[in-house]
């Protein structure tokens, strides 16, 4: 399969796109975490397991360090993830665009609630807590996410 250079700088320039809106989608993720019970728990979990501390002693700093990489991250992820189901459905589709998303939030929140949650070993009921608000920041990400991809998209050359 021969890549031609339009389309290699097409590729660069949608997986560059992903990283603004990334960041974009975080701050927007942040006004409903703030909304939360425990919405700003998330990113001081993930820093507590970085550095094997309490969520509660975790570096704020390093938390929100930790939150805006991962959600810049995150929409370049997203992209990637999109360039192969358009390569599964056969192009740009809306149904390309709703496959990605059920996928990627499936994966940000398994991930999430499977993989970095249980390591800190804080109560079941304050784990089922977090779990929830990280569900439904997830999908706050992804509601800003998304739009965003699809019409800088339909604006690069």
């Amino acid at each position: 399969m021969v890549v031609e250079p339009a389309a290699s700088v097409g590729v660069a320039l949608r997986i560059v796109l992903g990283v603004f809106a990334g960041v974009v989608a975080t701050l927007g993720m942040d006004l409903v975490m703030a909304r939360l019970p425990e919405g700003g728990t998330p990113p001081t979990v993930a820093a507590g397991v970085l550095t094997e501390q309490s969520p509660d002693t975790a570096p704020e700093r390093l938390a929100s360090a930790v939150h805006y990489v991962a959600g810049g991250g995150t929409g370049p992820l997203f992209v990637t993830l999109l360039f192969l189901v358009e390569g599964l459905l056969g192009g740009v589709s809306a149904v390309s665009y709703l496959v990605t998303t059920v996928v990627l939030f499936a994966l940000m929140v398994a991930f999430f609630v499977g993989v970095v949650l249980p390591r800190p070993g804080l109560a079941r009921q304050r784990v089922s807590a977090i779990g929830r608000d990280w569900a439904l920041s997830a999908a706050a990400y992804l509601v800003v996410l998304v739009p965003l991809v699809w019409v800088g998209t339909g604006l690069l050359p």
